[in-house]
């Protein structure tokens, strides 16, 4: 019915267009005569509420008309801003109106306006209309000045078209589509295109050009400043030009005076006296000057800073700060914060990467969607059903807060919250007063309570209420200084949103007060994983000034009288401890010493260790009984041997736990949640102190394409049921309902028994030679030498004769046996799988027998037959194969490492000798191994294709027999076996 309505209203204003079109081309008919004639009918009709019938506050209205005043050619905002309802600083898109005599479909001034509003307010599709033409841009790429109109255009419809493409219009840009989420698949699929110079990656390109213009030129002038002073001052100087150019552009400072500053005099003078004034104004500790006392005393060129600044300005500056969210601000300073600046013996400077970040392949920031789950998971379930007084008292914290994007998606949340918690209580007051037969007496008393509500007449948290929630609420800490300070850059222009100039004198003159909180008690520069106990060891450790030692009792003691944070939660470092690295932001070697006088780390041993396991045990210990914690880590958590400590502290300390999981794929196009090349998780639990087994019991989803969009798999799994699996390791698998009801059925069947418990019969080890050994026993022919078996040799059935990077290596075992003893095992007939599997994405177990002489590098597995056992090394290989094999793998197996301890887990299937239907399936499983087996072999050295596709006709069977013989081994039904074979096969 809306549709129909809607489009009879469009038709019915094209005619009127197309009536007295010539009219509407002269001079005398404005742009305020096409929006109120044409253009807001036009959105009226598709169901936005144009007028505010609603009658809703400023923070509210659906449809927001920008400031319309041009100061000083500055580029004026588009006309309307479209939201939904309550969302009080997200625009899904922009429309900028023209009069019908612009040309706007070759007016390329108006495309950069609206491109350059749209891009800096990460609305990624907006609208340039004079109604004759309607046309939709991309924004979601920065534009330049000198782009010609048809830059970034997705769609032009004439207004002869309206009617024709009317479904095109209403499914993209109603409100109706907006709700049913069909405007954000559109933008899916049209903007963000790979390749394209976003906001968040253009600024970051921006920001590393003012670093070394401002750090060249101050080495140069500035003789005796260190490395460690230089980082930290052309930092301070980026945050504070940024800080002050944000508040211009949101009308907070007077327009251009940063410019001013720099045009005549000394130009680093000038800016000093503005950077008092600011302190005077603010008292945001990043104009403190007490704290600050290295750089009022440096030396800059004009040239360089009027360079830097005319930069930060229209129209070279392709962003503005108006609305450019504090969020990618963050995302930008993330990026940025990756590198350090090093000066060279000959004064130069250099600008290089850190070497975690070079080790890890760059620097990879959380999304904001997935900032916003995390918060709203956490805080948002830890303050449902409170009062702000309540809520005053709620702690949370990022212990590797980085640039600060956890903290301030928090922070927005709170304030979210709030202003929502406030407006409601608004309405409830106005709606007392307007009650019939109220006595005049109350009716007072309703006024008075609704005027002290922390509201701005239109309808915004008062500044004074949103300083409240950051000091009350929101904690930080981070081994890089400069992070930090970014980090209370990012909340404090958090806080300045909604400011303006006038709300800014009310504070200054009217309350004597200043603007914004001081964070240094909330935001702290140290090592969340070291406390100041560090000292007492008498650790033998170089750089003490690198460790940072930090109390966290001592430095929050107020949150810690309450047994400590309500919320922590973040996106901690991945890296493993190994020999320190030359400007390393955590040195691993005090780490891992620390490690052995601290017995609260115990449960993150095992195997190479990585920091976040650490810090997994770090986020539980803050957070107070019953307190939410959320964390992003690696997949590892959940299935890898050497997490099992870590995770038996989660599952024992953890109640309401969830696990959300993004298993990545090799395919980059697939990698939607991280650029980095590695499978996540979200953690989410209340914190509780040994929770008993029968209690333990968590949620898993898994979402196989990285996306929240995708349909997830989805199970509860209780902790005695997952003991079945494999009660030593405890992995946690990536499972749906289905396939969990078939794991257990498997594991819990008469004569199944884990691998690693059939030693009498079988033995699993690792390959015995380690790279470093083969190294220097490797040679390419195979006179006096044996065969060196790798992992990438190894195929299903068979060896391939060739490795990627030249022919099959041989191992010297004369020259290895002067030095080593012999090892006897390479004697034996073995089965071998590879250790890293991902060549093919739908193989995890890949596996061969290999007759003997051969030794095996450490990149495969080895299984052998114990003397006297009754088996036969095929039966095992079968099983392995198989697609049963594969897809109980997979479900545990977080990554593409096939370990010792991931295969004893197996479930091994006995074979009753005495009973015929077992030694039936038995013997048959075998005779087919074997043929596949030859199979394979002929394949190898075959040349025909006609006779190459017979071969894999026969596999093909061969494979199909086997995978039905391991079914009725295990007793699996015919719906079983759809859900092991969709698994087995994605």
């Amino acid at each position: 019915m809306l549709r129909e309505q809607a489009k009879a209203t469009i038709e019915k204003l094209v005619e009127r267009f197309a009536e007295h079109r010539k009219d509407y081309h002269l001079a005398d008919y404005n742009e305020q005569k096409t929006r109120q004639d044409f253009i807001n009918p036009f959105f009226k009709a598709l169901g936005w509420d144009i007028d505010n019938e609603k009658g809703d506050s400023e923070a509210y209205r659906e449809v927001i008309y920008e400031d319309k005043v041009v100061v000083k050619g500055k580029a004026k905002a588009p006309d309307y801003g479209f939201r939904l309802a309550g969302s009080a600083t997200k625009r899904l898109f922009y429309v900028e109106a023209k009069k019908p005599s612009v040309p706007v479909k070759t007016h390329k001034e108006s495309a950069y306006q609206l491109r350059r509003y749209g891009s800096s307010a990460q609305a990624h599709v907006s609208v340039l209309t004079n109604f004759e033409d309607f046309i939709i841009y991309d924004c979601s790429k920065v534009p330049n000045v000198n782009d010609s109109a048809t830059v970034a255009r997705l769609k032009h419809i004439h207004f002869e078209d309206y009617v024709k493409d009317f479904d095109y219009i209403y499914d993209i840009f109603s409100h109706e589509a907006v709700t049913k989420g069909r405007f954000d698949k559109f933008v899916q699929s049209a903007a963000n295109k790979k390749g394209t110079d976003t906001l968040d990656k253009r600024f970051v390109q921006s920001l590393d050009e003012w670093r070394t213009y401002l750090a060249k030129n101050i080495a140069l002038n500035n003789k005796k400043i260190n490395d460690e002073e230089l980082n930290f001052a052309v930092q301070l100087l980026i945050d504070r030009l940024i800080f002050l150019r944000f508040c211009e552009d949101r009308a907070v400072e007077p327009d251009s005076q940063l410019l001013k500053a720099v045009s005549k005099g000394d130009a680093y003078k000038n800016l000093l006296h503005l950077f008092e004034e600011a302190d005077h104004k603010y008292n945001s500790g990043l104009f403190d000057f007490k704290k600050d006392v290295i750089t009022p005393h440096l030396k800059l060129d004009n040239k360089i800073l009027k360079q830097v600044l005319g930069e930060l300005y229209y129209p070279a500056c392709s962003y503005d700060f108006r609305v450019m969210p504090v969020e990618v601000l963050g995302n930008a300073y993330e990026q940025f914060l990756g590198k350090v600046i090093r000066i060279t013996l000959a004064r130069s400077v250099k600008i290089e990467e850190k070497p975690e970040v070079r080790k890890a392949g760059g620097v990879y920031y959380t999304p904001q969607y997935i900032v916003d789950y995390i918060v709203k998971n956490t805080v948002g379930k830890l303050i449902e059903g409170k009062t702000p007084k309540e809520v005053e008292k709620i702690k949370i914290v990022d212990p590797a807060c980085g640039s600060g994007s956890f903290l301030v998606g928090a922070f927005q949340y709170l304030l979210d919250w709030h202003a929502d918690y406030y407006y409601k209580e608004q309405k409830r007051l106005t709606d007392s007063i307007e009650t019939n037969g109220i006595a005049a007496k109350e009716k007072t008393t309703i006024i008075k309570e609704r005027a002290a509500l922390p509201l701005t007449p239109d309808g915004k948290l008062t500044t004074k209420i949103k300083k409240q929630i950051l000091v009350n609420n929101i904690y930080g800490v981070d081994i890089d200084a400069n992070a930090v300070e970014v980090s209370k850059l990012s909340l404090l222009l958090k806080c300045m949103e909604g400011e303006t100039e006038a709300s800014i004198k009310t504070i200054t003159l009217n309350l004597n007060d200043r603007v914004l909180p001081n964070l240094d008690d909330n935001i702290k520069d140290g090592n969340s994983l070291i406390d100041v106990d560090f000292y007492d060891a008498q650790i033998d450790y170089g750089h003490q000034h690198k460790i940072k030692p930090f109390s966290w009792k001592k430095e929050f003691p107020d949150v810690f009288k309450q047994n400590g944070f309500d919320v922590v939660i973040g996106n901690p470092p991945y890296d493993v401890l190994e020999k320190e690295r030359l400007g390393e932001a955590i040195p691993h070697a005090a780490l891992q010493e620390y490690i052995k006088i601290n017995s609260s780390y115990l449960p993150a041993l095992g195997g190479k260790l990585n920091l976040y396991r650490f810090f997994v045990v770090k986020f539980n210990q803050l957070t107070k009984e019953n307190g939410r914690y959320g964390l992003i880590i690696p997949s590892s958590i959940l299935g890898d041997t050497s997490c099992s400590s870590a995770r038996e502290f989660i599952l024992s300390n953890t109640k309401n736990l969830e696990f959300d999981c993004f298993p990545q794929k090799d395919n980059p196009s697939k990698r939607i949640f991280f650029d980095a090349k590695l499978s996540t998780t979200i953690l989410f639990g209340s914190k509780t102190t040994k929770l008993p087994e029968k209690d333990r019991k968590f949620v898993i989803r898994t979402y196989p394409y990285n996306s929240f969009l995708d349909k997830h798999k989805n199970c509860s799994i209780n902790f005695n049921d997952l003991k079945k699996i494999d009660a030593e390791n405890l992995p946690i698998p990536l499972i749906d309902k289905d396939d969990w009801e078939v794991l257990i059925k498997v594991h819990s069947l008469l004569g199944i028994i884990s691998l690693g418990n059939m030693e009498s019969d079988f033995v699993v080890r690792r390959g015995e030679i380690n790279q470093t050994v083969y190294k220097s026993y490797i040679q390419k022919t195979a006179t006096g030498g044996e065969r060196l078996l790798k992992g990438v040799q190894i195929g299903q059935y068979r060896i391939k004769s060739k490795l990627s990077q030249g022919e099959v290596e041989w191992f010297n075992e004369k020259r290895f046996l002067n030095d080593n003893n012999p090892k006897e095992i390479v004697n034996n007939e073995r089965i071998a799988t590879q250790r890293i599997t991902g060549v093919d994405e739908r193989l995890r177990l890949v596996a061969t027998i290999v007759q003997p002489k051969t030794y095996f590098a450490d990149s495969t597995n080895s299984l052998h037959l114990n003397s006297g056992s009754n088996y036969n090394l095929k039966y095992l290989l079968g099983l392995l194969n198989s697609n049963l094999f594969q897809w109980r793998f997979k479900l545990t197996s977080t990554n593409n490492n096939v370990g010792t301890n991931e295969i004893n887990a197996l479930p091994i299937r006995k074979i009753d000798f005495m009973d015929g239907k077992d030694f039936n399936i038995y013997n048959n499983l075998i005779k087919q191994v074997t043929t596949l087996l030859a199979l394979n072999s002929d394949i190898i050295s075959e040349r025909l294709p006609s006779k190459i596709d017979q071969l894999k006709r026969q596999i093909e069977h061969s494979e199909e027999k086997i995978n039905q013989l391991v079914y009725d081994l295990y007793e699996l039904t015919p719906e079983e076996i759809k859900i092991v074979e969709g698994g087995a096969n994605e």
